[in-house]
């Protein structure tokens, strides 16, 4: 029988003494998905990998995979591979050997145990280093032997627990596409833990957040950074600028919620200089440049507007603004947040565009 979910939690919780690190965890992931466990440090994405992988016991509720309720079933029994952020491989054995070990825990043929082992290495690229111990190889090497080795047992589930954290910047970058595509390739259905918002947006399909033990938002990369359900979701996807009353702003007066409070991002301000042209006047507001900043292919602002510091941005190849400057401020977009709900607002502008003054 067919089932919607290959991997399920339903109602589990966890305590570790007074502390709940899981409440009422509910989630279901198809066959095949590549998820993100999202969330801040202390948020419960590593305990919910635990009790995944049987490394933990929950409370109450059960870990359903591939239809089966596997509370009961021991870590070596749920066909799971597991890669540790800080690689866990075995120091006196060769790259041969680690990728092999699992292999022969279940006592495969010698014959079957090479062709699997040259197999996860042309699939991970690096064919040839099989004599190698792991500090011969780089960082990024070594991740992906790990991998290898977690692979190599065929699970049917494979978990990673922050598994680009021990690498520098630039093999991070690498690693993601590489994960991506390798998942893809092999069709298992995986989740990793992160604490890096673009690390999640970039290589999941789907995304589950976390906070203080309770799954905040569950979707898509796209669904979760444009229409965030709860407080805080809103908050912490992005590079926000928090504001208060925002209905003071141009164009948000007639805001009929109860939300007091809004997330403003960068990518819904836009910043013209005095003598640029203006699309909507009236909905616009004057701002002072207090700092810039150098990001690369854009110059970052931070703007006093009414007694509030908000993020922007203008191109490098725009016309430089300078500290102290008064700018003209255009707000598209704000995410506003009561206590319990996040709610997306556009300027009125765009709901009446003909405000446009030519």
């Amino acid at each position: 029988m067919e089932h919607k979910y290959y991997v399920e939690m339903r109602g589990v919780n966890k305590s570790f003494g007074s502390f709940q690190a899981s409440k009422d965890i509910n989630f279901g992931i198809e066959k095949g998905k590549l998820i993100g466990l999202l969330g801040p440090s202390g948020s419960g994405k590593t305990t919910i990998l635990r009790m995944l992988a049987g490394l933990e016991t929950a409370d109450n509720g059960d870990i359903i995979i591939d239809g089966k309720v596997v509370n009961d079933v021991p870590a070596s029994k749920r066909g799971i591979g597991f890669v540790f952020q800080s690689y866990a491989l075995f120091r006196y054995l060769t790259v041969y050997e680690n990728v092999a070990f699992g292999l022969k825990v279940q006592k495969w043929p010698k014959a079957k145990i090479k062709e699997r082992v040259a197999e996860m290495l042309e699939l991970v690229g690096l064919t040839g280093l099989e004599k190698r111990y792991p500090n011969q190889l780089s960082g990024g090497q070594r991740q992906r032997i790990a991998f290898a080795r977690a692979l190599a047992p065929q699970p049917q589930l494979l978990l990673l627990d922050e598994p680009f954290a021990a690498v520098d910047a630039k093999v991070r970058q690498e690693l993601r596409s590489w994960l991506r595509e390798m998942i893809s390739t092999v069709g298992v259905t995986s989740i990793f833990v992160t604490h890096d918002q673009d690390e999640a947006i970039e290589v999941a399909d789907e995304i589950i957040i976390t906070n203080q033990g309770k799954i905040e938002q569950i979707g898509t990369p796209k669904d979760i950074y444009k229409q965030p359900v709860t407080p805080f979701v809103a908050q912490f996807i992005g590079q926000s600028s928090i504001v208060e009353n925002f209905q003071r702003f141009a164009g948000f007066e007639h805001a009929n919620n109860t939300a007091t409070h809004a997330v403003v991002r960068p990518e819904y301000v836009a910043v013209t200089k005095k003598e640029e042209y203006v699309r909507y006047p009236i909905h616009t507001e004057e701002g002072v440049i207090e700092q810039t900043a150098f990001r690369g292919s854009e110059i970052e602002l931070k703007i006093r507007v009414k007694d509030t510091v908000i993020t922007a941005s203008r191109l490098l190849d725009d016309k430089p603004v300078e500290v102290g400057e008064k700018v003209n401020v255009f707000i598209y977009r704000v995410y506003a947040f009561d206590d319990k709900k996040a709610y997306v607002i556009e300027n009125d502008a765009l709901a009446h565009p003909d405000s446009v003054i030519i």
